[in-house]
């Protein structure tokens, strides 16, 4: 672990590869778990506005979800997630004609719909974001339905940081990313 700024950061997203296989996994992180999207408190409002431009995108069992739960849920540590359709899907999953899970949300931001991409954690994933008040722990989260994401990272040679580089400056910035690569660049001569 290492400090930057105020984030403390684990090396594995230096020494583990990952590179989503979506041919493989079909998408199987937003349909499988126990629980939905982690959200951070801004992406709440966003999540009301955009809502009625992206529901024509959803599945009809999503918009269900949505308009019996919210367009997000509290859970009981007072986090916020995407809702859930029967406890499994993603509200804002819907698939495409080779059955592979995709985001509405997406979807809509693809079209040039909205300008929000998706919530940022499922941006950052593999990397999880904790916010412990006076620092942030950003830390590799392994999930087995990725092994396939990491036999092709490793293929690829390419480290789970440079996979999530877009999402990483979306959430900690520009600066925080080139400081970050300085890290890697140090670690990787050591």
């Amino acid at each position: 672990m290492f400090q930057l700024g105020k984030t403390i950061v684990s090396e594995e997203i230096f020494e583990k590869k990952f590179v989503c296989d979506l041919s493989a996994c079909k998408g199987a992180c937003c349909v499988d778990g126990d629980a939905g999207a982690p959200l951070e408190k801004e992406e709440l409002q966003i999540l009301e506005e955009i809502y009625p431009i992206v529901k024509p995108y959803l599945r009809k069992e999503g918009v269900s979800a949505i308009e019996k739960q919210g367009v997000y849920t509290t859970n009981k540590e007072g986090e916020h997630e995407t809702p859930l359709i029967n406890n499994t899907d993603c509200a804002y999953v819907i698939f495409d004609d080779k059955n592979t899970a995709l985001c509405a949300i997406e979807e809509a931001y693809n079209q040039g719909e909205v300008t929000f991409k998706k919530p940022v954690s499922c941006h950052l994933y593999p990397v999880r974001v904790r916010d412990y008040t006076e620092f942030f722990a950003v830390n590799y989260h392994h999930w087995q339905i990725c092994d396939d994401a990491c036999v092709l990272g490793k293929e690829l040679q390419v480290p789970v940081y440079k996979f999530v580089k877009q999402a990483l400056v979306r959430k900690f910035g520009e600066d925080w990313y080139n400081e970050l690569e300085e890290v890697a660049e140090k670690n990787k001569t050591n």
